[in-house]
């Protein structure tokens, strides 16, 4: 079989590895163009395509898929990019967290298969990982599913689920995801060579959709229940990093255990902060004990660690 892979960043990076050392021919890559990251902002492959060109696979890098563009570049681009999938043998098109919409004239080439990291209908959308965690879910998994037009509604081929862990952020859930989606997407190609295999239809009921996370979500309410904001520095942490400010400082908060004892004291003061407490914050319903923080320019510290270079006894998280 031949698979033609469209994906960017590190999750599809694992499930292409995978692909490739089980044997199957990859004559094309498709990963979004390279891209300024870092204090110098240079230009950066995406994971992806640091794979493909290690283990010499073509790479394609159009601006867009959408030969309809109103930008010229971008038309330009997505007519070479599909004059090059018609001109290559393939058998399907696998996708993972490609990060660009495939148009009807690229669906309809061959069949195309979304690797998407959680249990459809629950998620459909960008960040299904992060949002699983912010909204308390106790599970979540991989479906393997038949794209189509409509953001990840097409019909399920494959899903497994997995607990998410009380300790579990996303990047450790992403990981537990992104070893999972390779491996069931070895698996489902293996039986399409076998045979045809049946397309679920995916339920009308428990529909959700997990919004992009942007940049401001990363601030902390502390006037929230602990518990929520638990779940959000579990849900941000790698990106975008939950935070609080003290005295006029952003402090990164990239981990933290609920407390459910009240206080009386008003949102976001610090309640201890010393070697035998931690640090512990006063929040709208119940408290956060924080156990790593990051001040800006430093490294991530366990709160032990954090105190001794930046006190907070008697400070208060806005």
């Amino acid at each position: 079989m031949k698979v033609i892979f469209a994906g960017t960043p590190e999750f599809a990076a694992t499930a292409l590895k995978d692909l490739h050392e089980a044997g199957f021919d990859i004559p094309l890559v498709l990963t979004q163009p390279d891209r300024p990251a870092g204090r110098g902002m240079q230009l950066h492959a995406s994971a992806v395509k640091q794979y493909a060109q290690q283990h010499g696979i073509e790479v394609l890098q159009p601006l867009s898929l959408r030969m309809d563009s109103k930008d010229p570049q971008r038309a330009a681009e997505a007519k070479a990019a599909h004059e090059r999938l018609l001109a290559t043998d393939y058998d399907v098109m696998v996708v993972a967290a490609y990060g660009l919409i495939l148009p009807r004239s690229t669906l309809d080439i061959k069949p195309c298969i979304n690797i998407h990291g959680s249990l459809l209908p629950r998620w459909r959308g960008a960040a299904p990982i992060h949002r699983a965690i912010e909204a308390g879910d106790d599970e979540t998994g991989v479906t393997i599913m038949q794209m189509e037009e409509g953001l990840d509604t097409g019909p399920m081929l494959a899903i497994e689920r997995t607990p998410i862990e009380a300790g579990d952020s996303t990047a450790s859930l992403h990981d537990k995801l992104a070893t999972l989606g390779g491996k069931m997407i070895v698996e489902t190609l293996r039986k399409m060579q076998q045979q045809p295999l049946e397309a679920v239809p995916q339920p009308e009921a428990g529909v959700t959709y997990a919004a992009k996370i942007a940049k401001d979500e990363a601030a902390l309410d502390f006037s929230q229940p602990a518990l929520e904001l638990g779940l959000k520095i579990r849900a941000f942490n790698p990106f975008p990093g939950a935070c609080g400010q003290v005295d006029g400082v952003t402090i990164k908060i990239w981990a933290a255990e609920v407390i459910e004892a009240d206080s009386k004291e008003a949102p976001g003061q610090v309640l201890a902060a010393d070697a035998q407490h931690g640090i512990v914050v006063a929040c709208g319903d119940g408290s956060l004990r924080l156990t790593e923080l990051q001040k800006p320019g430093g490294k991530r510290l366990p709160a032990a660690e954090f105190i001794k270079g930046f006190p907070l006894e008697g400070k208060r998280f806005v």
